[in-house]
């Protein structure tokens, strides 16, 4: 049990400034990804958009969800609800308050990603685990408004918990799960799944542009991603050499995910992957990290309580525990304990997702995974790719008879492929949405994105150019083999109007 234990704290713990970098990472993200859904606040989130709450109730929620965003369909209300969580999030950018900030922005993270999950994908997933593991973890103590001095906390600068490894092994099922999703042989044999992918136009970028004409280099990087997802991970299980390895894994991993930036559309997940690896960064190149870039930066949290001396206090929440160290230890066990059992079960929902195990988690066991929101599919791009690809054309019929498309500002109905698809959307919420949209048993979404496209298309128009009737319309391209051409198939996927 000693070497075993020896072994553990060998690859699963984590370095404090490490942790404390990725906070910070965490906070960063949160706020724009706040920012951005912000910007459509009153479509994804109000009565008055695509998925009142009576809706969401009916077609979407799971009775073990929490969500204190679906207490008012008012935008108003949702405003306020953003305002708390960017506060929060700042917070614990800073690192204020951050065991308690961090609990907190986790349950507004898992509200407001309940309130609206049809236009959720796996980087807020794994932004939700990040702040789960956090939770436990003692990400406040360097580099924040909580810290002091350094010289406050001597070597070792290794921290091992349960929830060390919680996110250490949950960096790895990310990877090595969604290698093994990708079961079709378009990802380990014939090696067409990024050419498949880039014939999506709806997440090409320009990089994707770049290589999409050579199968033989898109062949070799298909092979590679998919190998790489697969055996990478398990770097960080090599007890000797550790710090080698995991700076392996993590530049492997930055580059990849640049990679994946430049060529396909993907929101946050880039950059929500790119902040959990700094948490597996090892004491070596921490020690780098402050001693050439950033001299000061051990000392910046104890830099900043003395600039912001004379600022009043944001908020104040004290406990005072008078707990004998037996029951703290029997305290600090039962933690313990709990993480094991939730890491356990995040492993099981895993592993029960793949075609390898297939053996779907019971329904009855299901509840903690949605109530703690630990459930998680890394299923990008797999089995396979998706090959039904297209653009939308929002034809509208004006009052004057005129047919004008509502997805390109009112300009006349065409058919013709637009010149890039990607820029069709607003943000990558609206392509995922989009692509939802499309699916057969998501049916009861068409009629209110309709409606809502009609209504805010007249509200911000004169008389004469206001539409009466709307048909939401799809370019279907389904993608060939081989290049070869492809000839669009207009499908109209709901109509609506005015009384």
């Amino acid at each position: 049990m000693a070497y075993i234990l020896l072994y553990f704290k060998k690859v699963f713990s984590v370095d404090y400034r490490a942790l404390a970098l990725m906070r910070i990472g965490v906070g960063f993200v949160l706020l724009v990804d706040l920012a951005i859904r912000a910007s459509d606040l009153e479509a994804f989130y109000s009565n008055m958009g695509v998925l009142p709450l009576h809706v969401l109730f009916k077609y979407v929620w799971d009775p073990y969800l929490i969500s204190i965003h679906t207490l008012s369909g008012l935008w108003q209300i949702q405003a306020l609800l953003f305002l708390i969580a960017a506060f929060f999030a700042f917070c614990l950018l800073l690192g204020y308050r951050t065991r308690l900030v961090t609990i907190v922005c986790w349950f507004m993270l898992l509200s407001l990603q309940n309130r609206n999950t049809l236009i959720g994908q796996g980087g807020d997933d794994l932004l939700r685990m990040l702040l789960f593991w956090a939770i436990f973890l003692p990400w406040g103590r360097h580099y924040s408004l909580d810290a002091k001095k350094s010289t406050a906390y001597p070597k070792p600068v290794s921290h091992f918990s349960a929830a060390s490894a919680g996110f250490v092994i949950q960096i790895m099922l990310v990877y090595i799960c969604t290698a093994l999703l990708k079961d079709s042989p378009e990802w380990h044999t014939t090696g067409t799944a990024l050419y498949n992918a880039l014939s999506l136009d709806q997440v090409l970028f320009p990089g994707g542009k770049l290589i999409y004409p050579y199968p033989v280099l898109l062949k070799y990087l298909t092979l590679g991603t998919y190998y790489t997802e697969f055996y990478l991970p398990f770097l960080l299980l090599i007890p000797v050499f550790n710090s080698f390895f995991r700076l392996v894994v993590v530049g492997v991993l930055a580059g990849f995910h640049l990679g994946i930036s430049l060529t396909l559309f993907v929101g946050l997940f880039y950059l929500i992957n790119w902040v959990s690896i700094l948490g597996l960064l090892p004491p070596v190149a921490m020690d780098w990290f402050e001693a050439k870039l950033l001299p000061y930066f051990e000392n910046l949290g104890y830099r900043l309580r003395r600039y912001t001396a004379n600022v009043p206090k944001l908020f104040e929440l004290r406990f005072t525990w008078h707990l004998s160290p037996a029951r703290w230890e029997a305290l600090s066990a039962i933690k313990e304990g709990f993480v094991i059992a939730v890491l356990g079960y995040v492993i099981w929902w895993n592993l029960s997702n793949v075609p390898q195990i297939n053996h779907p988690i019971p329904v009855a066991a299901r509840w903690l995974g949605m109530l703690l929101r630990v459930d998680q599919h890394w299923g990008m791009f797999a089995p396979q790719v998706f090959k039904d690809d297209g653009w939308y054309i929002l034809e509208g019929l004006t009052t004057k008879n005129k047919r004008i498309d509502l997805n390109r500002q009112g300009q006349p109905v065409t058919e013709k492929k637009p010149k890039s698809v990607v820029a069709l959307f607003k943000n990558d919420r609206w392509r995922k949405y989009s692509e939802n949209y499309l699916f057969v048993n998501n049916a009861f979404m068409r009629p209110y994105f309709c409606n809502y496209r009609l209504r805010i298309w007249n509200e911000s128009h004169a008389p004469a150019d206001q539409i009466k009737e709307l048909q939401v319309v799809y370019m279907l391209e389904r993608t060939l083999p081989n290049y070869q051409p492809i000839i669009p198939q207009r499908q109209v996927l709901c109509v609506c109007g005015t009384p």
